[in-house]
């Protein structure tokens, strides 16, 4: 693992990006370009790489349930008519700028348009039996046009340029939500959603956490790469597991009385200087505290209830200078595996 081992694992949480981010720019893609499916099969096309397909080049199976077109040039969402079974229908790494041309695709369950040229999220309230929709790495500005869409259990917008959380109160199904790599400064607007577990905010410009009390079967939470300066709003989050805040400008450890399910807690490059109010989460099994300004061998007592401890990452504190600092970790907290990016050899 590099240097900053910690935040590369916590990114690796943002499962489809955390993750994959980029504030006010967008990164490289980083997707791998996929096989087309047994199902379809594609005719070989001459021409540049951004010259849109002839969409009659393409056949389509009208039996097909799951059909994967990725990165096949497709400009113009028109056609799909003829699929009256399909469940998936996957079309990442295109040049579509329009969703259109779907409304007869009623029995679709999952609608994926990652990395695309989108602008405008329309004309999808007829796929009402929708569980997964994916439109990451477009240039969507608005949440919107998602009414109908009651059963979508994940959604994915990361990397767009989404400046507000809005029009998602309905979807009451919703149990992941992925809006990393926008413009976000509040959170709000998702009290509604009582079955979401997983919320990835990463890479945004949220200043404060605050309206996440209706989120009480909330168990992932990732805020990574925004503003915040303190740990707060996270009374109702009792059934939280992995809470991941690196990159932040946060100076203590607090607010986390009620989140004593916490296995993985990340406050790695921060400015905290002490461990502290953390006695109490007895399930942590990692703690990623990397690149901070811890000082005293005496913080890590603060640890010493949790015993599923596995892993800390502790580098780049003022006691990583210690010669001793990886024997003293040891000792300070024998059920540690790994150390940093250095798994314990016994």
């Amino acid at each position: 693992m590099a240097e900053n081992g910690a935040d590369q694992q916590a990114m690796e949480i943002d499962r489809r990006v955390e993750s994959e981010e980029s504030g006010d720019e967008e990164d490289l893609k980083k997707e791998g370009i996929d096989e087309l499916s047994q199902n379809t099969s594609v005719y070989e096309t001459e021409g540049e790489p951004d010259t849109p397909v002839d969409i009659e080049t393409i056949i389509l199976d009208p039996e097909a349930e799951d059909v994967d077109l990725n990165h096949c040039r497709i400009g113009k969402l028109e056609g799909f008519d003829v699929l009256k079974k399909v469940k998936v229908l996957c079309l990442r790494q295109n040049l579509i700028k329009a969703i259109e041309n779907l409304d007869k695709l009623i029995t679709l369950r999952e609608l994926d348009l990652y990395d695309n040229q989108i602008k405008k999220i329309a004309n999808l309230q007829e796929l009402k039996d929708l569980e997964v929709l994916d439109l990451s790495f477009n240039i969507v500005r608005k949440i919107e046009a998602l009414e109908g869409l009651n059963k979508v259990k994940k959604l994915f917008l990361v990397n767009n340029k989404i400046t507000k959380i809005e029009n998602i109160g309905h979807m009451e199904q919703l149990e992941m939500l992925e809006l990393g790599s926008n413009r976000i400064r509040v959170v709000e607007n998702i009290d509604n959603l009582k079955k979401l577990n997983t919320l990835f905010l990463g890479k945004n410009k949220i200043t404060k956490l605050q309206n996440l009390d209706g989120l009480t079967n909330l168990t992932v939470l990732s805020i990574q790469s925004n503003r915040l300066t303190k740990i707060e709003g996270m009374q109702s989050l009792i059934n939280l597991q992995e809470l991941y805040m690196s990159h932040n400008g946060i100076e203590v450890i607090e607010g986390l009385e009620n989140n004593k399910k916490l296995t993985t807690l990340d406050i790695a490059n921060n400015q905290v200087k002490k461990i502290e109010n953390i006695g109490h989460l007895t399930e942590l099994q990692e703690f990623w505290m990397n690149d901070n300004l811890i000082d005293q061998w005496s913080d890590l007592d603060e640890l010493k209830n949790a015993k599923e401890l596995q892993t800390v990452y502790l580098e780049g504190n003022p006691l990583q200078k210690d010669p001793h600092y990886r024997r003293k970790v040891i000792l300070s907290l024998p059920t540690v595996r790994q150390i940093d990016a250095t798994f314990i050899r016994f």
